[in-house]
């Protein structure tokens, strides 16, 4: 887990011209997790974090060439976190003491999707959760959020979710690694 903190970082000339085309928080944001996650691969491959052939645009899952693995990434608006393995991975991480409407998600995400839900103990922090799960299956499976939410299912008693379109079932292990205010909710 990386703390962002609004440094400029080394990036490569094509990271430069991406990051020139959008606007400056964004800009930001999109240098410093880019150092962030070569720096974290070239120590895992023993490669100089410049020579890292990852390619990492804005709003894509980063790919590595075949053979090196699968990489995701997770960030809030004040840390990132990098993941690498052998297979596909999706991960989220999410601030613990995030705001949000969490009633509203429910009700426009959730309970459509999964009956199994019960509507009269789901708090914050479920949701919360659920939220993280459905988030890191997304990037597992290299999916967008906006088009793919509504398709992933919570299978409450199994740490699996499944795919309603694709008819696909992933197991997942969740955990919370609390690091400051940080929670990292789910690992698929």
């Amino acid at each position: 887990v990386y703390e962002l903190k609004g440094i400029k970082h080394v990036a490569t000339l094509k990271e430069i011209e991406i990051a020139k085309n959008l606007n400056s928080q964004k800009a930001a944001i999109y240098l410093e997790t880019r150092a962030y996650i070569r720096s974290a691969l070239s120590s895992l491959f023993k490669i100089d974090a410049l020579d890292i052939p990852i390619i990492a645009n804005p709003g894509e899952p980063p790919k590595l060439p075949q053979g090196m693995g699968h990489v995701s990434i997770s960030h809030c608006n004040d840390a990132l976190v990098v993941v690498w393995h052998k297979n596909k991975i999706g991960i989220d991480i999410e601030r613990s003491d995030r705001k949000f409407n969490y009633q509203a998600i429910a009700k426009k995400y959730f309970f459509k999707t999964n009956q199994s839900l019960n509507k009269k103990n789901l708090d914050r922090s479920m949701v919360l959760n659920y939220w993280s799960i459905i988030e890191a299956a997304i990037k597992w499976d290299e999916g967008k959020i906006s088009r793919d939410i509504l398709e992933w299912e919570y299978l409450n008693n199994k740490n699996s979710i499944h795919h309603k379109k694709k008819k696909t079932n992933l197991y997942f292990d969740q955990f919370d690694l609390s690091i400051g205010q940080y929670q990292l909710l789910i690992k698929i």
